[in-house]
């Protein structure tokens, strides 16, 4: 097992909440993750998949109500919404007998879903955890490490496929589960052919502003639906809309999010892209590292972090800003698949538009190499592991 950062957060939150809510999308390792700290603790272990373990649960406050002294998993609980208001009632009858924490751990894979679930009942008794795909810090410490996660993306069974022919036939065969069966559970029927050519198009225009208009006019349906379709995506885990950056800067902002499929294994696999030489010698190159440094260094941001990116129509242009929490500082990063890095005039504009030393504390150049070196404009040229350690330890 690959340990996870989410294992140390999940124990901190059962520490101190009843109910804690691990949610991140299908086939991330949350289960497998839940099995690791049920062998450390009392433990009883339910999958709402699983017709018999659904069946215990015909009378839930009965049956969970023998397990108050050991932490309950609940897994896939989104397939069990009703449960809920069972776990309100139990959580603060444990309370009033002095267990006020480490009752309940739920799993589930559609963030806003969930969370408007528990959000009704739960609320003061539910804390969340987010586990994403492998990150650039869960893997070996070293460049050709760090370009198989870009390339494979960070699911477990795609990363550590045994040839990269079977982690591309593990993507496809995620990407055909995904809509044939996971998509009906969240929503009304959505054609799973529209739904994989909207998020092939998403592939092919990866880290571009979102313009759904143009999107609907290729598939035929419109805006209003292609938006839906986007926002069930992000609800999903699996499509980031990143934020334009809005300051009081005097120039025409640009004004649409970016959009990225986030796993950047899932792009490649959408354009049928099976290996590093087919990624290499694709359009696509460019934007898909753009979009592995972007969740490399999210997914270990401190809680709280604001993040963007900043555009004018002048060109001026800043891939990534992040504002860290606490006064912890701006720091600005621009992203370029090159063995060395090479910034323009864009970022430099865009610096002064954002106050340059006066409001931007650090400023990075990722790039695809692991040498960390100065550049011109207090700007340091960094590999994006070296950089994704930092921002977690800031």
């Amino acid at each position: 097992m690959i340990p996870r950062h989410a294992a140390e957060l999940v124990q901190r939150a059962l520490a101190r909440q009843a109910a804690v809510g691990l949610l991140g999308p299908r086939q991330v390792g949350k289960t497998t993750l839940a099995h690791a700290i049920a062998a450390n603790t009392p433990a009883v272990y339910l999958d709402l998949e699983s017709r018999s373990d659904r069946d215990k649960l015909a009378d839930p406050e009965l049956y969970l109500s023998q397990y108050e002294d050991r932490l309950v998993i609940l897994d896939e609980i989104h397939r069990a919404p009703e449960l809920f208001a069972t776990l309100r009632g139990l959580i603060d009858a444990g309370r009033r007998r002095g267990r006020r924490a480490g009752r309940f751990l739920v799993l589930g894979s559609a963030a806003v879903d969930l969370l408007r679930q528990s959000g009704e009942s739960l609320a003061g008794r539910i804390e969340y955890v987010f586990l994403g795909p492998l990150d650039v810090t869960e893997v070996a410490p070293t460049l050709p490490a760090a370009t198989q996660l870009w390339i494979r993306g960070g699911y477990p069974e795609s990363l550590l496929a045994a040839s990269d022919a079977d982690s591309l036939a593990y993507r496809r065969n995620f990407i055909r589960t995904f809509l044939e069966r996971d998509v009906p559970q969240f929503g009304p029927r959505i054609p799973a052919e529209t739904l994989e050519r909207l998020w092939t198009m998403l592939a092919h225009h990866q880290g571009g502003l979102l313009n759904a208009s143009q999107l609907a006019a290729g598939l035929g349906v419109s805006a209003t639906t292609v938006t839906r379709y986007i926002d069930l995506l992000v609800d999903l885990m699996l499509v980031r809309r990143l934020r334009p950056w809005h300051a009081n800067v005097g120039k025409r902002l640009v004004k649409s999010p970016k959009v990225y499929v986030r796993d950047s294994g899932l792009v490649h696999a959408l354009l049928g892209l099976g290996d590093h030489d087919a990624v290499a010698g694709h359009p696509v190159v460019g934007p898909s590292w753009e979009g592995f440094v972007i969740e490399s260094l999210l997914a270990v941001a401190p809680e709280g972090t604001d993040a963007g990116f900043y555009r004018t129509t002048a060109g001026a242009e800043i891939d990534l800003v992040l504002d860290l929490p606490g006064r912890r500082g701006r720091w600005v990063v621009e992203i370029k698949r090159a063995s060395a890095a090479r910034l323009d005039r864009g970022f430099h504009h865009a610096r002064t538009d954002l106050g340059a030393d006066r409001t931007v504390d650090h400023a990075f150049a990722v790039y695809a190499g692991d040498e960390r070196y100065p550049m011109p404009a207090a700007v340091e040229a960094i590999g994006v592991r070296e950089l994704a350690v930092m921002l977690a330890g800031a």
